[in-house]
């Protein structure tokens, strides 16, 4: 049924139909792994696009946003950023122990809020994608920390009147059978089709406004 390479590797986007509408996707390694089932979901009705990279940090993305938006005229972006900002790093490895945090929370503000000014200025509707849980035992993240960033985004999304996907709640009421192992933020395949089917609703219902 699914016969394109957009329908086995994230990264190989589809060929733009001008009778759909176009969707873009971007974030971190948690994206990645529900592209190709969210472009299944909505196999028809939508040609979805991701960015061609992992989108790491907030202040990263700002960094690159204006050539992954490029020159498409988007209808619907579904974005996020956070389990980087989270993320305590030593030496190149994830230690939250001897580690030093990516984004302060006022750093994390600032990037997202100069983001949100720049897809406004976008001809389509934005989606912000609430970032998925940290689970115990995880080793450069601290449990909670997704929460108080999460409630940074939402006051930003709330002030501009974006809508916002509770991906968060949504993965933490299958925690964690759907997690890929202990103390691992990422997803079994499984997982990141459940987390598909609330990406691809929230998207739908956008394309249907």
């Amino acid at each position: 049924l699914y016969t394109g390479d957009e329908y086995s590797d994230a990264f190989s986007n589809p060929s733009d139909d001008p009778d759909r509408p176009n969707v873009l996707l971007i974030g971190d390694s948690i994206s990645i792994g529900y592209t190709v089932e969210v472009r299944q979901l909505l196999s028809g009705r939508a040609d979805v696009f991701r960015i061609p990279t992992n989108g790491r940090y907030a202040s990263y993305g700002l960094e690159h946003l204006a050539e992954w938006l490029g020159q498409t005229e988007w209808d619907v972006i579904h974005f996020n950023w956070g389990l980087w900002d989270i993320c305590y790093r030593h030496q190149g490895h994830r230690d939250k122990e001897n580690g030093t945090l990516t984004a302060l929370p006022e750093q994390y503000e600032e990037s997202l809020s100069e983001i949100v000014s720049v897809l406004k200025n976008m001809d389509a509707q934005l989606i912000w994608c609430a970032t998925t849980p940290v689970p115990e035992s995880e080793f450069g993240r601290f449990v909670g920390d997704e929460i108080t960033y999460n409630k940074i985004a939402a006051d930003i999304m709330r002030k501009n009147d974006i809508r916002i996907n509770d991906l968060h709640t949504h993965a933490r009421s299958k925690l964690p059978e759907i997690q890929k192992a202990k103390g691992d933020v990422h997803f079994t395949t499984e997982g990141y089709e459940y987390l598909a089917i609330q990406v691809a609703r929230s998207i739908s219902q956008r394309l249907a406004e």
